[in-house]
């Protein structure tokens, strides 16, 4: 009996055994999300329990796999769009499109040190009209936003810029962050704020060509919109101050073309002066700098236009 009854209560503890197992085996699986029913037939037999845990670890480690593929998937895609914004910023620098705010920043602070300066006068804008005036604040925000562009930028004035005046209650209308642009406002003359010998008035009625920038100048421009007839009005201005005046060398580089109106001008908007100078500025070169800022809407053209 001794030995009937150890035979008989050996068998159900094993088999007890086993099941336990394989009951901690399912649940296992239930908390990795795994269906129990994938362990099969045998997880109430002898060993299946084992044969469970097995399935187990592989599905992790697959598991394990696909999250690591996945990791390294988003860490290459992070690292080609780090690529293709560095890529595009430099292309930005080298196409003159958008500049990083600190470097236009440090250009710009660099230019009010050691120059070039360019003023515009605002002196003259109280006989456009408010039309007249509204455009002339467009042209203030594209010479502005050129200048920030610029590698070599100028340092801005707008000299005679009354607080309350119809062109400083324009700029502030038209041009979203004037208040915080980089260049010198002031309600004082030009004549106030440099030596006389350093002031070169540029205006298309004089005799003087423009030859070179040199930094250690003011130069001036009046504040007019191009489509403005004040004949001679910024000449009689800078003559009348006794200052130097000097024009674009549109006529030394440039030479008429034929069109329906027989229409040629010499007189650009302030921002169309502002790309000319920038560009010969940067490359010294007047041809192309006459073409980036004298359009072919003015009746002139390089003479290799055609060509």
């Amino acid at each position: 009996m001794a030995g009937g009854g150890s035979d008989g209560e050996a068998a159900p503890m094993a088999g007890g055994g086993s099941w336990l197992e394989a009951e901690a085996a399912c649940e296992a699986l239930r908390l990795l999300r795994i269906e129990p029913s994938v362990v099969g037939p045998d997880a109430g037999r002898v060993g299946g329990a084992a044969r469970c845990s097995r399935n187990v670890l592989r599905k992790r480690r697959r598991w394990e796999r696909v999250l690591a593929a996945k990791r390294m998937k988003r860490r290459q895609e992070r690292e080609r769009s780090r690529a293709r914004r560095a890529q595009g910023a430099g292309a930005a620098l080298r196409d003159g499109g958008k500049v990083p705010a600190t470097l236009a920043k440090e250009r710009l602070l660099q230019a009010r040190a050691a120059g070039p300066r360019l003023c515009v006068d605002l002196g003259v804008a109280d006989r456009m009209t408010e039309k007249e005036t509204s455009r002339l604040a467009s042209q203030i925000r594209r010479l502005y936003g050129a200048n920030r562009r610029a590698k070599k930028p100028f340092w801005l004035y707008l000299t005679e810029f009354v607080v309350g005046s119809l062109i400083y209650e324009e700029c502030l209308r038209m041009n979203d962050g004037f208040s915080s642009y980089l260049m010198d406002t002031t309600q004082e003359s030009y004549l106030d704020l440099f030596p006389l010998d350093a002031i070169v008035y540029l205006t298309p009625d004089s005799d003087n060509v423009l030859e070179d920038i040199d930094p250690n100048k003011v130069y001036v421009l009046g504040g007019l919109v191009d489509e403005s007839i004040h004949k001679k009005l910024t000449l009689q201005r800078a003559q009348e101050q006794s200052l130097q005046t000097a024009r674009l060398p549109i006529r030394e580089y440039m030479v008429k073309a034929v069109n329906t109106k027989n229409y040629h001008s010499e007189t650009l908007a302030i921002n169309q002066v502002f790309d000319v100078l920038a560009t010969y500025y940067e490359t010294r070169c007047w041809p192309a700098a006459l073409k980036a800022g004298v359009s072919s809407g003015k009746g002139y053209v390089l003479p290799d236009a055609g060509k």
